[in-house]
């Protein structure tokens, strides 16, 4: 039975990410969250392949790296095993959208009692900044060199919008990193996720819209920029599906 033993709380030390990406960000926004709701001891992530994987270097907290896309599957196996814990699954775009769009799928579609977090840098980051199944139209990555052509690739997958029409999740909502509005923003779509499973609702999942300077070959400020002019336009933020109000 998986069971939660430590307090999740940033380490004293440097994170192993890219300078500029989002990833620390968001990490720090799900702890104050947790905190704030009082789950601080009560929480296990499923960690996805990728950027997502060294979520431990920068917050000591309870963990299980999955195989590459199956977050969904080994989360649904820890909450049915214990209801009690905050499971959360905590993924990038190529490993929840790419390679394991079944699993992600299927945890939504069955309106699972945990809550998912995916990292949209609309590239697989941490192996190469291959396309993956965000890469916008016509942005160059190690696998289209020439920009992506949609007529071959298919449209970019709108993960969020689809589930939340789609499907019967609880919550869905899409936030981003791109300025100090939208990070306040991007935590009450968070805490209010982690809310939704705490009440025993259903499936609740957060998309953060996050920059990847290296691969997107940008400053930083730079690929901040291209959030706010670039990425947000055709993955617009706010929230899809929001639990029902019971009379």
């Amino acid at each position: 039975m998986a069971v939660a033993r430590k307090i999740p709380y940033i380490a004293n030390r440097p994170m192993g990410f890219c300078p500029g990406c989002g990833h620390g960000v968001v990490i720090r926004l799900i702890t104050e969250a947790l905190e704030e709701l009082g789950q601080d001891k009560n929480v296990i992530f499923g960690i996805g392949v990728g950027c997502s994987s060294l979520l431990g270097g920068g917050l000591n907290c309870d963990r299980q790296h999955c195989p590459h896309g199956r977050a969904g599957a080994v989360c649904t196996g820890m909450k049915r095993v214990n209801p009690d814990n905050v499971i959360i699954s905590y993924q990038g775009d190529g490993d929840a959208y790419s390679i394991g769009i079944g699993e992600s799928t299927s945890a939504a579609y069955r309106n699972e009692r945990f809550t998912t977090i995916v990292i949209n840098n609309t590239n697989y980051g941490m192996t190469g900044g291959q396309m993956s199944q965000t890469t916008l139209p016509g942005q160059k990555t190690s696998t289209t060199v020439a920009g992506r052509d949609c007529d071959l690739t298919g449209m970019p997958m709108h993960f969020p919008e689809m589930i939340a029409h789609s499907f019967h999740p609880s919550y869905v909502a899409r936030g981003s990193v791109a300025s100090v509005k939208d990070i306040i923003q991007a935590k009450k779509f968070i805490k209010k996720a982690i809310e939704v499973q705490l009440s025993g609702e259903g499936y609740s999942f957060v998309e953060i819209l996050s920059p990847c300077p290296t691969n997107w070959h940008m400053t930083p400020v730079q690929a901040m920029e291209h959030i706010e002019n670039v990425v947000k336009p055709y993955f617009p933020i706010g929230e899809f599906k929001v639990p029902e109000t019971k009379e």
